[in-house]
């Protein structure tokens, strides 16, 4: 797995297994998206830009779907009792991750960015 040498630094096993199941999931329903680690985090991309990137911390995962897919589904990701904050999605460890919205955000971010070129979306 592309992402072995990440995962292999997750101190804990819960939540590494936890960002493993996770990673593995969006590479069997994505498998046309390219795993890439930049900035030292898991990602996705597809013909060179950013769909979704993943990290993790003490007390959850992070999501990052960009400015645009985060505002669209702001509504079910606090519905699925994530938090928010200005750019990415908290997934606490004690929360059920929601592999059908993630889906959705990632299918979202596919379709959005399909003729864009460069890896972010402007800036606001």
């Amino acid at each position: 797995m592309t992402f072995d040498d990440y995962l292999q630094r997750i101190a804990d096993e819960k939540p590494r297994e936890r960002m493993r199941n996770l990673l593995l999931h969006v590479q069997r329903t994505f498998p046309e998206l390219k795993p890439v680690i930049k900035w030292n985090q898991p990602m996705f991309t597809d013909h060179g830009t950013f769909i979704i990137g993943f990290s993790i911390a003490k007390k959850h995962i992070a999501l990052a779907p960009e400015y645009v897919a985060l505002e669209a589904f702001r509504d079910d990701f606090l519905a699925s009792g994530y938090k928010l904050t200005k750019m990415l999605v908290q997934i606490p460890h004690t929360n059920n991750v929601d592999e059908a919205l993630i889906d959705r955000v990632i299918a979202f971010n596919i379709n959005y960015k399909k003729d864009r070129d460069g890896f972010w979306l402007p800036s606001r």
